[in-house]
């Protein structure tokens, strides 16, 4: 009876530990990693044109698929992104255009990036201050 018990024990240990290194085990898939997922064009007088391109890297074990870029305002549009895949430490650009023509104020404008990465909230956000033309 002592070895059954001891038997029990040590596979409850040894699953134990099995399942510990199963969670902390790094999930599989593409990752984007942001360059800078923040931009601020500062100042911009009312009606100007700016864009700015972002830059990221696919720091996943898998290849990255971007299938769409989502803007909330017809002021943004995505000017271009990857549409083949991107390797495994490959690298990527997606150019976002804002158009400050009917703004004022502070203007705070986020993209959602679409695609197979497992890494939570892929998103991308700009600032601009629109100031009115006297």
């Amino acid at each position: 009876m002592k070895h059954f018990i001891t038997l029990f024990v040590s596979i409850l240990i040894f699953s134990a530990g099995l399942a510990q290194d199963q969670s902390t085990a790094a999930p599989n898939g593409p990752k984007i990693e942001w360059e800078n997922a923040n931009f601020d064009f500062g100042d911009l007088s009312q009606g100007e044109k700016v864009e700015n391109t972002f830059k990221f890297k696919n720091t996943g074990n898998a290849p990255l698929i971007i299938t769409n870029v989502e803007v909330t305002c017809g002021c943004t549009t995505p000017k271009g992104w990857p549409r083949d895949p991107i390797p495994p430490g490959g690298n990527g650009e997606l150019t976002v255009a804002f158009n400050s023509a009917g703004k004022y104020g502070r203007q705070n404008k986020v993209v959602k990036v679409i695609s197979n990465a497992i890494t939570p909230g892929n998103q991308i956000v700009f600032t601009a201050n629109v100031l009115t033309k006297d």
